[in-house]
C-alpha cells in the first residue's frame, strides 16, 4: 500500500529512516482521498455486518437519552447554564431567575442546536461581564479547536453587529465599564514567516466596532510559539496576562496597571521555571499556584508592591491539588487524593476550614461562586452517577442537591473498587474496576481496559452512558492511573514524559497482566483502549505485546514520533515527548517506540480498529492514515482485521455531536463484542 512515487528517506543523525506512507499526510491529494474512501468503505462494510451492531445502537440511543446539567453561574438576576434535555446534540445556554426547576422561569438564551443541521456547532467559551448585561460567548464548528466569539447583550438578547475571528482556545477579559474586552487571538494571514498556529497577540476590542480597528495590547515576537491569556481581577485593578507554550507545564506571567493612564506591562513571575496559575487578587496580594518547589501545588502570595518575594498561604501536602478558586471570601481547594477529589475550605490566610463532602468516589468536573458570595456550585460525577450539581451554604454549612438527572438503570446492581498493583520497576500504580455484582473471577470476563499517562492529566472517576452497555453485558470497565498523569503530581507527570515514556507503557502492560493474573480476564478477552496521547500508548503496548491483548481500540492517535511536530499544534508536545531532529538521545528515545517505526512484517496483530476525524486540526488524520497502512502493508495476509474509521464533519472530540458520539461508540462496542465473544 506504500505508494512508491512518495517515498521519502530522512537521515536522523546517521540513521536513515523511510517514510513510503508520506503522501497520506496530504488530505488533499486524489490519491489519499481514494485510499480514504476504500478504508472507510471496508471499515462500514466489516462493522455493519456484525449482528449485534443494531442491538448496541438502539440501546446506546436510550442510555444516552437522560438530561445533562453543567454548574450555574449568577450573573445579574439570573443563573445561566448549559443544559441537555437528553435527546439535543448540543448543551443549551438556558437562564432562570431561581434554580427550582418548577418555577416557570426558565428560558433558552442560546440554542445552538439551530445553527447546523446536524449538530456539529458547539458552545465553547462563556464570559460573563460582572454587570451581569453582557456575554461574550465561542462557537467552533465540527469540532475544530477554533472559535468564532459573538457578543450578546442579555438585557435585549440583541447581537451586536461584529463577530471576533482567529481565536483558539482564547481568554476573554471584561473591562469594567463594560465598553470592551482584551482578548488573544492568532494572526489572520500567513506567510513565508509565519502560520495560522503562530504569534499569538493580546487585543483590545471596543464594542460595536469591527474587529479589524482592534488594538494590539501586547505582543512578543522573540518567542513565536508563546500564547499569553488575559484576565483581570476581581477590582479591576490590574490586567494580568498568563504566558505559556501550549501544553508546556511551565508559565511566567506579566501585570499591567489599569488604574494608571499609559502603564507598561511589566513581568510578574518571569523566570518560567515552573507551572504558575493566578487565581485571585484581595486588597495588595496577588495569589497563584505553583509546583516551584512543590511537586504536588501549593498556593503563595505576593505582592505587586515587592514583586521579588512570595509568602507560601497552603503548602504543600502529599495529596494533589488540582484547581483552586476564591468563594464567598475562601480558598476553595480541590485536591486528587489517590485518583479521586476532595474539596476543601481554607482562609484567605491559609488556615484549614473543613473538608466539603462529597457523595463517593469520584470527581469534581467545576466548580465556583462569586468571590464575596455565600454559595458554592460544584458538579460532580463517578464511575456509576452521571453529572449531577449541587450547592453548598457558607451560612448553613450544609450541601442540597440542585440538578439530579434521572437514569433508567439500578446503580445498586453494580460497583466501583480500587485496585493496587506494582509495575515492572515496582511502582504501586492504582486502578479503578467498575461491574456488576456477583462477577467471578475466572479468568473469562470481558475486559475493556482504559489508560491515558500524559501531559500532567489525572483519570479521576467519570460516568459514561456508553459504558453502562458494556457494563450490562457482563463486561469489567478498567481505568489505569498510570504515570505521565497528574494523579500524584509533578513527579507522576515527569516519570512518565520524554526519556521516561517507556514507563508509561510498562505501567498499562503491567495493569493488564494483573487482571490476568487476578482471574479477571485472559488475554483473549482483554481489549485497551486510549485516544488522543492515550492512541500512542494503546498501540505502542500492542507493538511490544502484540500477545497480551484480544482486541485494541485506538482513537484520535499520536503515532508517528519523528514527524507529529510538522502539523498544526504539535510542535507544542515537544515538551512532552521531545524532537526526534534535536538531538541523537532524542531521536533514539522516540524512534524505539514510536507505534508507526516498529510495526513487524508478519506478525499476528490482536484484531485493532483505528479512529480519526477529517476536521481534526490537534491531532491530523496522517498518523491514523499511515499507521493503518503500515499495518496493512506488514501483514497483508493477516486474520486479524486492521481497520481505520474516519468521522466526517468532525475533529478530535471537542463539541462532538451525541449523533456522532452514538454512531462511533456504536461500532466500537460492535468491533468488541466480536472480538472477545462478549
Amino acid at each position: 500500500m506504500g505508494n512508491t512515487k512518495f517515498v521519502i528517506e530522512e537521515n536522523f543523525h546517521g540513521t536513515l529512516v523511510k517514510d513510503p506512507y508520506r503522501w497520506l499526510e496530504n488530505s488533499n491529494l486524489e490519491e489519499t482521498k481514494d485510499w480514504d474512501s476504500q478504508q472507510m468503505g471496508a471499515t462500514e462494510k466489516y462493522i455493519h455486518a456484525i449482528p449485534e451492531r443494531g442491538m448496541i445502537n438502539r440501546r446506546l440511543k436510550e442510555l444516552w437519552d437522560y438530561p445533562k446539567y453543567y454548574v450555574p453561574k449568577k450573573a445579574g438576576d439570573f443563573y445561566y447554564y448549559l443544559k441537555n434535555n437528553g435527546s439535543n446534540n448540543q448543551p443549551n445556554l438556558y437562564r432562570a431567575k431561581s434554580l427550582n426547576e418548577n418555577d416557570g422561569s426558565e428560558e433558552i438564551i442560546i440554542d445552538v442546536n439551530s445553527l447546523s443541521n446536524d449538530g456539529t456547532v458547539a458552545i465553547t467559551n462563556l464570559t460573563f461581564h460582572s454587570n451581569g448585561k453582557l456575554l461574550a460567548y465561542a462557537l467552533s464548528e465540527k469540532g475544530s479547536d477554533w472559535q468564532e466569539f459573538q457578543i450578546l447583550n442579555l438585557e435585549t438578547l440583541e447581537h451586536f453587529p461584529e463577530k471576533i475571528l482567529w481565536c483558539k482556545f482564547s481568554s476573554i477579559a471584561w473591562e469594567k465599564d463594560g465598553k470592551g474586552f482584551f482578548y488573544n487571538r492568532y494572526p489572520e494571514a500567513k506567510n513565508e514567516l509565519n502560520d495560522e498556529n503562530h504569534f499569538n497577540k493580546v487585543y483590545w476590542h471596543t464594542l460595536n466596532t469591527d474587529q479589524q480597528l482592534d488594538e494590539i495590547i501586547f505582543e512578543y515576537p522573540e518567542d513565536q510559539q508563546l500564547v499569553c491569556y488575559p484576565t483581570i481581577t476581581n477590582d479591576d485593578s490590574y490586567l494580568i496576562l498568563h504566558a505559556g507554550r501550549g501544553t508546556e507545564h511551565l508559565s511566567r506571567y506579566l501585570y499591567k496597571d489599569l488604574t494608571t493612564p499609559n502603564s507598561e506591562f511589566k513581568w510578574l513571575l518571569s523566570e518560567g521555571d515552573a507551572l504558575y496559575s493566578f487565581i485571585g487578587k484581595k486588597e495588595d496580594q496577588l495569589f497563584f499556584f505553583t509546583d516551584k518547589d512543590a511537586p504536588n501545588g501549593q498556593i503563595i502570595s505576593l505582592s505587586v508592591t515587592n514583586i521579588g518575594e512570595w509568602t507560601s498561604i497552603i503548602p504543600e501536602s502529599e495529596e494533589s491539588i488540582s484547581s483552586i478558586k476564591i468563594i464567598g471570601g475562601h480558598l476553595a481547594v480541590s485536591y486528587i487524593r489517590h485518583a479521586s477529589y476532595v474539596l476543601k475550605l481554607f482562609t484567605m490566610e491559609g488556615n484549614f476550614v473543613k473538608e466539603i463532602p462529597l457523595p463517593e468516589l469520584g470527581s469534581l468536573i467545576e466548580f465556583n461562586g462569586k468571590e464575596e458570595g455565600n454559595e458554592l456550585y460544584f458538579s460532580f460525577t463517578s464511575y456509576l452517577s452521571p453529572t449531577s450539581v449541587y450547592r453548598y451554604s457558607f451560612d448553613t454549612e450544609q450541601t442540597e442537591t440542585i440538578f439530579k438527572p434521572s437514569h433508567q438503570f439500578n446503580q445498586s446492581d453494580y460497583t466501583t473498587e480500587q485496585v493496587f498493583y506494582h509495575s515492572k520497576d515496582g511502582t504501586k500504580i492504582p486502578m479503578f474496576l467498575t461491574y456488576k455484582k456477583g462477577i467471578e473471577r475466572n479468568g473469562k470476563n470481558p475486559v475493556l481496559l482504559y489508560g491515558y499517562g500524559g501531559y500532567h492529566i489525572s483519570l479521576t472517576p467519570s460516568f459514561s452512558a456508553s459504558n453502562l452497555l458494556w457494563l450490562e453485558n457482563g463486561g469489567i470497565y478498567a481505568v489505569a492511573n498510570i504515570r505521565g498523569g497528574g494523579e500524584y503530581g509533578l513527579d507522576w507527570h515527569r516519570a512518565g514524559m520524554k526519556e521516561k515514556k517507556q514507563n508509561v507503557f510498562d505501567d498499562f502492560i503491567a495493569a493488564a497482566e494483573f487482571l490476568i493474573t487476578e482471574g479477571y480476564t485472559d488475554s483473549s478477552k482483554l481489549a485497551i483502549m486510549g485516544g488522543s496521547n492515550g492512541g500512542l500508548l494503546v498501540a505502542a503496548c500492542m507493538i511490544q505485546r502484540p500477545e497480551l491483548f484480544g482486541a485494541i481500540i485506538c482513537n484520535v492517535p499520536v503515532l508517528d514520533m519523528l514527524r507529529f511536530q510538522k502539523f498544526t499544534v504539535g510542535r507544542f508536545w515537544v515538551t512532552e515527548f521531545g524532537d526526534a531532529e534535536a538531538s541523537q538521545e532524542e531521536f533514539d528515545v522516540l524512534y524505539a517506540y514510536s507505534p508507526l517505526h516498529n510495526v513487524k512484517d508478519g506478525v499476528q496483530y490482536p484484531p485493532i480498529l483505528i479512529t480519526t476525524a477529517d476536521s481534526d486540526d490537534r491531532v491530523v488524520p496522517a498518523h491514523a492514515r499511515k499507521f493503518t497502512a503500515a499495518l496493512q502493508d506488514a501483514n497483508p495476509e493477516s486474520i486479524n482485521p486492521i481497520f481505520l474509521r474516519i468521522e466526517k464533519g468532525a475533529g478530535h472530540g471537542l463539541g462532538k455531536p451525541i449523533e456522532k458520539i452514538i454512531g462511533e461508540h456504536t461500532d466500537i462496542f460492535a468491533f468488541l463484542f466480536k472480538h472477545l465473544n462478549v
